[in-house]
């Protein structure tokens, strides 16, 4: 298996062990690495039977104001960027993501990430090279809208949506208080 990690992050797969599959013709991405994914399959000719995009970094919906915006806040201060992003990546979940951490990633990756265009021609084009697509996506995430992401791929690929996951696709339980009488 091929993996591809998700923006600022490295060595995360294992925080999907439960949806990777064990063969060597198959390739991950998470997130980010969901394009990185997407791309690479189109530029190699390598045997591949199954991509799997674990919650990927859908923005086609977004509009040039809020990608403006993220850059903006990304160029002023990219360390609280991605202070805020791991935040939103675990949201209602108690995994911290400290020893995922990559390097710095630099603008252009951000810009890549919020700019990639998705298109039912790419998949269309990897589907005919016999390519299984699947992509999971949580229901409760923070970083993409999963519903339009949802809306986009369940037109092209098999997709599966997690109502109460969150972008790393844990199940965000609800607690609540009760007071004993």
């Amino acid at each position: 298996m091929l993996y591809f990690s998700g923006f600022a992050l490295q060595n995360e797969s294992e925080l999907f062990d439960f949806w990777l599959p064990q063969t060597q013709y198959c390739v991950v991405g998470f997130s980010y690495g969901a394009i990185k994914a997407v791309e690479y399959l189109l530029e190699t000719h390598k045997r591949v039977d199954r991509l799997l995009l674990l919650s990927p970094a859908y923005f086609n919906n977004k509009s040039e104001a809020f990608k403006k915006m993220q850059l903006l806040y990304y160029k002023k201060d990219p360390y609280k960027y991605r202070e805020n992003f791991l935040k939103n990546i675990s949201f209602g979940s108690e995994i911290s993501l400290t020893k995922y951490l990559g390097p710095l990633p630099p603008l252009d990756d951000l810009k890549e990430l919020l700019y990639y265009n998705w298109s039912g021609n790419k998949l269309k084009t990897l589907q005919k090279r016999g390519i299984l697509i699947e992509v999971i996506l949580g229901g409760k995430d923070k970083i993409i809208d999963a519903n339009a992401a949802r809306e986009f791929f369940q037109d092209y690929v098999l997709t599966y949506y997690i109502k109460d996951a969150n972008h790393i696709l844990k199940v965000i339980t609800e607690t609540t208080n009760s007071l004993d009488s």
